[in-house]
């Protein structure tokens, strides 16, 4: 797929606005309970943000593969707003009741297909690799066959799909999974650089990922840290949509913490704006992403 530095499309604005990894220890704004997640939603919503990237965390700020955290917290974004919610696939580590540090297991991942109500959207990640952070590394386990089952189950329940790439071979992996007919076009990707284990984040692997996926397909670039702001103002200026959030990054600039996920929405629609490429609403977003039909 070609970029198009030209386009005026609308763009789709996507909030991560808890991840994983880090908590209130790195920036005591980042919502952790289902209430303050619900905020942070329809805060985002008011600010321009279609669709709602979540990930949960247990009542000790923990994150956690309870789907009882996540029935709650998507019950109570569904009240606040009408934003798209999108689950996170990949649930990764979380602390047993014992301190016991261990990975979500597949089946615990499968386990968030029964969340109710209903989310709109679920990720895949194309491929396992090690993800490798300052803490030490653990192997982010993504079968093929695992995909296969998990798109599978999307599919007869009508869930929307975004795939998330973190290489070459990801895309591969993807394409693939189309061409066997699981995943059906138009595909939604997120262009994952700069994670350790992954391609690294820099203008030439993202236009050499970018080159590799259909054309027709949506497509956005997550980085995380110092290359967050730079590499989504690169992907909306060639044409794609952008993901922020505190997932990505706990500053707003070099030393000044964020004050909320809102904020980071409110930068993205006006740089946005200054290139002549309006927010999509949700109603937008979603025949963008086929999730109106």
């Amino acid at each position: 797929m070609k970029p198009n530095i030209m386009s005026q499309d609308k763009v789709i604005i996507t909030a991560a606005i808890t991840g994983g990894i880090h908590g209130k220890e790195t920036n005591p704004n980042i919502p952790i309970t289902p209430e303050e997640q619900a905020q942070a939603a329809y805060d985002c919503y008011n600010a321009g943000a279609a669709v709602l990237h979540l990930h949960v965390r247990d009542e000790r700020g923990m994150n956690t593969p309870d789907i009882n955290v996540y029935n709650k917290a998507v019950r109570l974004i569904g009240e606040k707003c009408p934003i798209i919610r999108q689950i996170g696939n990949g649930i990764g580590a979380y602390m047993e009741e014992d301190g016991t540090v261990v990975v979500a297991t597949l089946e615990q991942r499968l386990n968030l297909l029964k969340i109710e109500p209903r989310p709109e959207m679920h990720t895949i990640n194309g491929g396992t690799f090690e993800f490798r952070t300052p803490l030490g590394g653990a192997v982010f386990s993504n079968p093929m066959s695992f995909n296969e089952e998990y798109v599978r189950r999307c599919n007869e329940k009508g869930f929307g799909i975004e795939v998330e790439v973190y290489d070459l071979s990801h895309i591969a992996n993807v394409m693939e999974l189309a061409d066997r007919g699981l995943l059906r076009p138009p595909l939604h990707f997120s262009i994952v650089l700069g994670i350790h284990g992954g391609a690294p984040a820099t203008p030439e692997n993202l236009l050499h990922m970018l080159g590799q996926i259909p054309d027709g397909s949506s497509w956005q670039v997550v980085t995380v840290g110092k290359y967050n702001l730079r590499t989504t103002m690169i992907a909306m200026a060639m044409g794609g949509n952008v993901r922020t959030g505190m997932e990505d990054s706990v500053y707003y600039r070099e030393g000044e913490l964020v004050k909320s996920n809102a904020q980071l929405v409110d930068r993205m629609v006006r740089l946005a704006r200054e290139i002549g490429r309006e927010p999509a609403t949700v109603e937008e977003a979603k025949s963008m992403l086929n999730l109106s039909k």
